[in-house]
């Protein structure tokens, strides 16, 4: 029987027998006619790529602004309370996150409040995801640090006068709003230009080891905060090691006792949270009241000299535009803080989506997370990104969009503009319980390094 091509194919036995007609080229060409196609050039797919329609608009318009696709069928009645309740606990925790963060870019705590509210208002506008909560990140907060620490390093001289510290901390303040401004440059540049497909490229296993080191990294530079030692930082490879154990002798044993009872009565609490999750409205926000409370009334810092956060400055700055000597010194460190930023994100984002059912686009999250960047940079904020478990705080507690994400930034305002003063005498005590080249080397050169090797593994696997 004949098939599409004219073909004869005779089923004979198991076997089949296929008859075609013999052709010269002379016949073949008068019985089928050549098409002649038009192949397109750069320029032609260039003025595609920039044309202009009603429906081309309106496209573009939605996947740049996402929030206008899902507010209008925002479900008032069914998720505004959740939101409400997620909200509130996720601003509580925002805060809290936002002064201790500020410690590992080693600028006044005040900045982290900067970082948790101006980022969390772009990416309600632009963001996909509907349950992270965007904010100060502790890898993306440690990586700042080791610029500032890089670039405006501590005062060797021994005089710690008040003018002199005021100095450093604005110097220090500048630094980390630049090199977050050029991050959230190139987030938004490669968002642009269709390169969210890179954390293709960042694989589970290099992203769980560098943030692994990452929380190393964090746990031990919050020791000088928990003994109270004056050790000066170090951004170089191998500095984790750089250890002063003759310093010991100097640690305050007030912050030491509090640091030990304040981790106890968490840890218990954070047991009970998930014990009774499904009969608590919402998570006990401990860490809150226990540092908060013990902090205020007992006035740990006349009665033992402990260490505390200090006044906290009222309102916004001005929006500066970033030090371009500064930005040339840190073009690797932005691109490093780009990337790391947008792969732990999408990371989170992406179980979120799947979990609940729902798309998120890589290029527009890279846009997101950039403008947030520069906004923040712009008013002396530090690298935003989403943690784990300020995400898990929201998505936990029944927040269903990013009102939730409104609300939390909100409590934030509440603190700059009128209740800071209730966290001045919160104590510096930061509990961090979240390899090896990013433990030894510091995370920026250990970033490259897991980098380089992950895409040699690619190369070696495509050749094989």
């Amino acid at each position: 029987y004949p098939d599409i091509s004219g073909e004869m194919v005779e089923p004979v036995g198991n076997h089949y027998v296929i008859a075609r007609p013999v052709y010269s080229e002379n016949a073949f060409n008068e019985e089928h006619e050549k098409l002649h196609r038009y192949h397109k050039t750069f320029w032609d797919h260039l003025k595609l790529y920039f044309s202009c329609s009603p429906q081309r608009a309106k496209k573009i318009a939605l996947r740049l602004f996402p929030v206008v696709s899902w507010l209008p069928a925002y479900r008032f009645r069914e998720w505004i309370l959740n939101d409400i309740i997620s909200g509130i606990n996720t601003g509580l925790v925002a805060v809290l996150q936002g002064l201790a963060f500020a410690l590992l870019v080693n600028v006044p705590p005040s900045y982290g409040l900067y970082a948790a509210f101006f980022p969390v208002l772009v990416y309600f506008i632009f963001g996909t995801s509907r349950h992270i909560s965007v904010g100060p990140f502790p890898v993306l907060s440690l990586m700042v640090g080791g610029v500032v620490t890089r670039l405006v390093p501590d005062d060797s001289t021994g005089n710690g006068t008040s003018t002199n510290t005021s100095a450093i901390n604005d110097e220090r303040v500048m630094v980390a709003a630049s090199v977050t401004f050029l991050s959230g440059v190139v987030q938004l540049l490669l968002g642009i230009f269709q390169f969210g497909f890179i954390v293709i490229y960042l694989s589970q296993s290099l992203i769980s080891g560098f943030t692994t080191a990452a929380a190393i990294h964090v746990l031990v530079s919050q020791l000088k905060f928990m003994f109270q030692l004056s050790v000066p930082g170090f951004n170089v490879p191998f500095g984790i090691i750089y250890v002063s154990a003759s310093q010991i002798t100097k640690a305050n044993v007030a912050d030491l006792v509090t640091s030990l009872i304040v981790l106890l009565i968490v840890f218990v609490v954070k047991e009970m949270n998930d014990r009774y999750k499904e009969k608590l409205p919402a998570p006990i926000p401990i860490e809150l009241l226990v540092v908060t409370l013990i902090s205020y009334f007992v006035n740990l810092e006349e009665k033992f000299d402990v260490a505390v956060v200090g006044k906290l400055e009222e309102g916004f700055h001005a929006p500066v535009a970033p030090d371009a000597d500064i930005l040339q010194k840190c073009i690797g460190d932005g691109i490093s803080i780009a990337i790391v930023g947008f792969a732990v994100a999408f990371s989170v984002a992406k179980v979120y989506s799947i979990k609940h059912d729902y798309p998120i686009d890589g290029n527009q999250e890279l846009i997101a997370f950039g403008l947030g960047n520069i906004v923040g940079g712009s008013f002396k904020g530090f690298a935003s990104s989403t943690a784990l478990s300020r995400s898990g705080v929201q998505e936990s507690t029944g927040g269903k969009t990013q009102i939730a994400g409104i609300i939390s930034s909100v409590i934030v305002l509440v603190v700059i503009l009128a209740i800071g003063f209730l966290l001045a005498p919160l104590q510096k005590v930061i509990w961090v319980v979240t390899f090896l080249s990013a433990i030894f080397l510091g995370l920026d050169i250990g970033l490259a390094a897991a980098v380089a090797f992950q895409l040699l593994t690619v190369v070696i696997r495509s050749q094989m």
